[in-house]
């Protein structure tokens, strides 16, 4: 039984394949063996097929099979532009989504600083991480690759005397290119639920 999600996912498939870019694999980028499509995501090998997206050996019809079918159908040419960083209230449209994301992509680490602040190697290794430009903020900082184009840099500040700690996620400066901005806020909510699970 396919649920909505699902529903979502096949719809999104349908319309890619029905006219499928000859470029798709050097736009998303990744490797085409037929009609699959294999690259990384969110910490993962993924596949787009036909009949759904895989991520490692699991099928997925829930909200990362969305963002990986949305981020498929909007593939162009165009390169990451890492810097000036963004943070998500910059995109356009950004607004109805901004209090959830500060929720679910921001203040959902922040119990977990110290956590994360050991864990970061193991943390860039699994997400295709790399150091955080120079210049960033914070008491620490890494870049992270959910998607092959869209890069995320985390910032974190400690807790002391007279801070409780915070956390704050910016965007490579063009993300909005690859996905809608409402897949743009997910990006960082399940970036950041990928974290919790390295560091648990």
């Amino acid at each position: 039984m396919t649920d909505n999600y699902g529903e979502i996912v096949q719809a999104n498939l349908k319309t890619l394949y029905a006219n499928l870019p000859k470029d798709l694999a050097k736009n998303l980028p990744g490797e085409q063996n037929g009609d699959r499509f294999v690259f990384d995501a969110f910490g993962e090998t993924c596949t787009i097929e036909p009949q759904g997206v895989l991520l490692g050996d699991s099928a997925h019809s829930s909200v990362l099979g969305i963002l990986i079918s949305l981020y498929a159908l909007n593939a162009c040419p165009d390169i990451c532009i890492p810097a000036p960083l963004k943070a998500f209230k910059e995109f356009p449209d950004s607004m109805p989504y901004a209090g959830a994301f500060a929720t679910h992509t921001e203040h959902l680490l922040v119990p977990h600083v110290a956590k994360i602040k050991e864990a970061v190697p193991e943390i860039m290794a699994a997400m295709k991480g790399e150091v955080a430009p120079l210049g960033t903020s914070g008491d620490f900082s890494f870049v992270v690759y959910p998607l092959p184009k869209i890069a995320l840099c985390y910032i974190f500040y400690e807790a002391d005397e007279d801070f409780p700690a915070s956390v704050t996620c910016l965007y490579s400066n063009n993300a909005h290119q690859f996905i809608p901005t409402d897949g743009l806020a997910d990006v960082g909510e399940y970036s950041s639920k990928k974290i919790l699970q390295v560091i648990r």
